[in-house]
């Protein structure tokens, strides 16, 4: 029986990973050190969208060509629960207060298991250049009896995705 790799078998959503690093200004490569992250209960968002340009050729009457557009990115919306870990609410608070805008590198790793059945990277997602755009807290009222959860919204200037090294 041969072997099978770990990316033959679909993956789990509910094991993930958030770091947030400095995104330099010129370009060169980034700050290895994360500044901000954590656990998070749910990411949405990770999405790149293509406008297709339709052409319309003379003597062709059935139907358009279709060439390659602008790609845009959906707005990456984070929710964790409320802790007294305050790093992106202070992120956001530096960028809305009128401050130079702190951009970051986000990275998003999706977590799988080896043959051994240790825990390893799989994917990783990386989004250049975030700005954060929204910062919700939790809603509080004394009848509830979940836990509190606040999102963090930013947005990015690119998508790229990898398979982790780990995984292969």
């Amino acid at each position: 029986m041969s072997q099978r790799n770990i990316l033959d078998y679909p993956l789990g959503v509910f094991r993930f990973h958030v770091n947030f690093t400095l995104a330099r200004p010129n370009g060169t490569e980034n700050d290895p050190r994360p500044l901000c992250g954590g656990a998070f209960s749910e990411c949405t968002g990770l999405e790149a969208t293509l406008e297709p340009k339709s052409i319309k050729v003379g003597g062709v009457n059935y139907g358009e060509t279709h060439r390659a557009g602008r790609v845009t990115f959906a707005t990456v919306v984070l929710k964790r629960g409320v802790s007294k870990n305050r790093d992106l609410w202070n992120w956001f608070h530096l960028v809305a207060g009128g401050g130079y805008a702190y951009r970051l590198n986000a990275e998003i790793t999706q977590m799988g298991f080896n043959a051994q059945q240790q825990e390893v990277p799989v994917i990783i997602w990386r989004m250049k250049n975030a700005l954060p755009t929204k910062f919700r807290t939790a809603d509080y009222n004394a009848t509830f009896t979940q836990i509190a959860i606040e999102e963090l919204h930013f947005v990015h200037e690119g998508l790229t995705q990898e398979v982790a090294q780990a995984a292969t």
